[in-house]
Order: structure tokens, then C-alpha cells, then sequence
């Protein structure tokens, strides 16, 4: 359905990026991942998507943080692979403290990388597919970006701002070929959630199996979590013609959590 469409996915060296990728991958498209972790695997991982899925994949180590670099992201997967027609921004981190303790470099560093990347990201890329009138911009926000948790007041305040950078974009390209849309995850097994776990574990002093199913089901009625490969297959779709009129919307996959 994307042969030939070329697409930047941030934060894709494993967990939800990772199963984004490996969708848009099979879907045809040439990617450029982003992210950290260890060379070796990482070259491995786009050698293997390379050969499972007859795409170009390159890999580009920019920090999000850093808005420079997430402006030479851009211009060096425009580079490598022609153009850039699809951004996921899907890159985030994670800190938890009562507000009254939350560190402000704690604070400056999640709305850097959630929020702020988002941004810079979506003004380097329009350019170029404002020339061509196509694009599919699709930023994985969270359920955070529509409720709120405690402890979590940089997180959620960079996901609710990132719902409306959405909707914002959404009514600049409106008259275009270029929609904008959000996806806003419930609990997904990421190594990010596993670390939640394994805290909520040692604090209640309980086995990471019981703690796991306490998190699920104290959020998500359908006491199951959402997979990388749900989230994955909810962005092709969104790339595909079939949602060229879904224009600033935010995607709740959240096995119900936001209907209650």
C-alpha cells in the first residue's frame, strides 16, 4: 500500500516504534529509524527489516532533545532515502515524582523530548511535503494527552499539548493532501511500563506477574494490554487514502480506559 513512500519514526529501536516501523516496513515503505541502544543490534535489526521486507532502512542517532538535531534527522532521511512523506513521532520518556518533588531538569527534559521534538520535527518536514501536497504526519501521544495520573504532571502535561499541536497542525494543512492525526495509547508492555512494574512490585512487595496484571487492570477494563503491532497496523492505517479525511483526530487504543 506505501511502496515507494519513505517514512521517519522516532524512538523506533524497540518497543512501539519498533512495531511501527516493522508495519510500515511490510506496508513498502523505506525508513529511517532513530533511537539508542548498542550499534551491533541495532544495525542487526535494520539488516534483518531490510531483508524481510525488500526496503531501504538507515538509521540516524539524533537526540531529541536537541533541536538542531532533530532538524539534521529530518534532513538526513531526506537525504538517504529521497524524501520524507511520513513522520511518526513516537520518541518519549518517562519520570514520575509528586509535583512538589518533580526536578525541573526532569521537567525541561520530558517537555523537550515529547513535546517540544514534535515540533521542530513537523516545521523541518512540511516544507517538502507541502511541495509534493502528500504526507502523513502521526504523533503517538498517549492516553495521557486526554486524562490525567498523578505523579506524572511533565508527562502528561507533554501529551496533552502534543493532542493539541495536532489539532493545530490538522487546521494548517487542512486544504492539503497532508493530514495530521494523534494516537493516544493505553498501557502498552514496553520496557518503559516494565519499569513501572518492576517499582510497583518492590513497593508493594509483590511478584512482577501480579504487579503487571494490577496495572493493566486498574486502568484498561479490557485487562489486556495493547501490543506495538496494534499501534503499528492503527498508523498504516492512517497512512492509507482510506483515512485522508481523519484530520486532527486522537485515536484512543486503550482497551476502554478513556470510556469510563
Amino acid at each position: 500500500m506505501l511502496n515507494g513512500r519513505s517514512a521517519v519514526v522516532t524512538g523506533s529501536t524497540s518497543g512501539i516504534g519498533l512495531g511501527i516501523a516493522r508495519a510500515l516496513a511490510e506496508a513498502g515503505c523505506n525508513l529511517m529509524l532513530n533511537g539508542f541502544g548498542p550499534p551491533s543490534a541495532i544495525e542487526r535489526e535494520c539488516t534483518q527489516l531490510e531483508k524481510e521486507f525488500d526496503v531501504r532502512v538507515a538509521f540516524n542517532p539524533a537526540d531529541l532533545a536537541n533541536a538542531q538535531q532533530v532538524v539534521g534527522l529530518i534532513e538526513a532521511a531526506a537525504r538517504e532515502l529521497g524524501a520524507v512523506d511520513i513522520l511518526v513521532n513516537n520518541a518519549g520518556i518517562q519520570y514520575t515524582a509528586r509535583i512538589e518533588e518533580f526536578p525541573a531538569d526532569r521537567w525541561d527534559a520530558v517537555i523537550a523530548v515529547n513535546l517540544s521534538a514534535c515540533f521542530h520535527a513537523i516545521q523541518a518536514v512540511l516544507p517538502q511535503m507541502r511541495a509534493r501536497n502528500w504526507g502523513r504526519l502521526i504523533n503517538i501521544a498517549s492516553t495521557h494527552g486526554l486524562v490525567a495520573s498523578t505523579e506524572k504532571s511533565a508527562y502528561v502535561a507533554a501529551k496533552h499539548g502534543l493532542v493539541g499541536l495536532t489539532k493545530a497542525v490538522a487546521l494548517e494543512t487542512a486544504e492539503s493532501g497532508i493530514t495530521c492525526n494523534a494516537i493516544c495509547s493505553g498501557w502498552v508492555l514496553t520496557p518503559l511500563v516494565e519499569a513501572q512494574i518492576e517499582e510497583r512490585a518492590d513497593r508493594e512487595n509483590v511478584s512482577f506477574e501480579r504487579a503487571k496484571m494490577d496495572l493493566v487492570a486498574q486502568k484498561q477494563p479490557s485487562r489486556e494490554f495493547v501490543t506495538p503491532e496494534q499501534i503499528g497496523a492503527a498508523v498504516v492505517f492512517l497512512c492509507s487514502d482510506a483515512a485522508a479525511q481523519i484530520r486532527g483526530a486522537a485515536l484512543p487504543i486503550d482497551g476502554g480506559w478513556t470510556s469510563q
